[in-house]
């Protein structure tokens, strides 16, 4: 069986396992809910505030599941050769992976708040229940991903012909250190970040438990925008440290023993899916601007990439390290 068969048996396999469960879930339980059924909680007050007739309700999470995944078949099916590129496989299998319990966890978490209720209108509130679903999301996301991410890696090879080296005599030594900040990133992550610690402060003062949620969910993504909208890389002989936030942390480093070589590439947001961390393990590229990024290929064939100033001589000071590593341990 060829890899697009497997993919695609995989897939539909899965496809349809999470749609028949999405159905059989609401009939198996369709006396003891309500019609319509409760489908939408106030973000304030946590209290149901909308609704849809209980059928309806079935055919859109059903019908919007197997639209999501019936696409990327689709997509699968016309183009096998997106398959060949690692990072492309595990970005669709992370989306199948986390779909579906994401779809699931939705519904189990509906049909138990409506669950032995007269009204809708009288249906529980989510309560916590919502970030368990967000886990679930990201949860199955990785997993898929993993399970996606065995076979070849085609990467389209980078622009530049040859790597650049700089000129070190033996027993010299050379850092090259550069720093990139977005500000409109640092702005947005601030606001979100202050907007959570307000909702936190309403809720202590106020004794309203449901504005914990959005503010926890706020909070969070906040610090994560001001953690990953700036960043300071340096190379050395020991190999790449990448400082995320203001306050250098978390870090990420890569041993120059895992690193094939290096260049300099021009890439915008449009080409990696958006702003900040995008991809995944194995191709993962941190975009803060278009532009100039340090492009970094890895021994097992991944690669990464990072927005940042002076990436060409970056890149050449690294293959010259890389290099004399590799004729050091030809000499042990």
């Amino acid at each position: 069986m060829g890899q697009r068969a497997r993919f695609l048996s995989v897939a539909a396999g899965w496809s349809v396992l999470v749609a028949a469960v999405l159905v059989a879930a609401p009939l198996t339980l369709r006396d003891r809910l309500p019609d319509p059924i409760a489908t939408h909680w106030g973000g304030s007050s946590g209290a149901p505030d909308g609704s849809m007739p209980f059928t309806a309700s079935v055919l859109f999470q059903v019908g919007l599941w197997v639209l999501i995944s019936g696409v990327l078949c689709a997509i699968v099916l016309v183009n096998a050769g997106k398959l060949r590129n690692r990072a492309n496989r595990m970005a669709l299998g992370a989306v199948l992976g986390g779909g579906g319990p994401f779809f699931l966890g939705l519904q189990a978490t509906t049909l138990s708040a409506n669950l032995d209720v007269p009204d809708w209108r009288q249906a529980d509130h989510l309560g916590w229940s919502a970030l368990l679903v967000v886990a679930a999301l990201l949860l199955g996301g990785w997993l898929g991903a993993l399970m996606a991410r065995p076979g070849p890696n085609d990467s389209p090879e980078p622009k530049a012909t040859s790597p650049r080296r700089v000129p070190l005599g033996p027993g010299q030594r050379a850092v090259w250190v550069s720093c990139l900040r977005n500000g409109l990133l640092v702005a947005l992550g601030c606001s979100f970040l202050a907007a959570g610690m307000g909702l936190a402060v309403l809720a202590l003062l106020g004794g309203d438990g449901m504005l914990w949620i959005p503010a926890t969910i706020m909070g969070l993504v906040g610090l994560v925008g001001v953690i990953f909208s700036s960043v300071r890389v340096q190379v050395t002989e020991e190999g790449v440290v990448l400082f995320y936030g203001p306050l250098h942390l978390p870090r990420k480093r890569i041993p120059i023993t895992r690193v094939e070589r290096a260049w300099s590439e021009e890439l915008f947001p449009s080409n990696v899916g958006g702003w900040g961390v995008r991809g995944l393990p194995g191709g993962t590229t941190v975009m803060l601007r278009g532009g100039e990024c340090l492009v970094i290929g890895y021994v097992s064939g991944g690669r990464f990439a990072v927005s940042i100033d002076d990436a060409e001589n970056g890149a050449a000071l690294l293959n010259t390290l890389v290099a004399r590593t590799s004729t050091a341990s030809g000499l042990r």
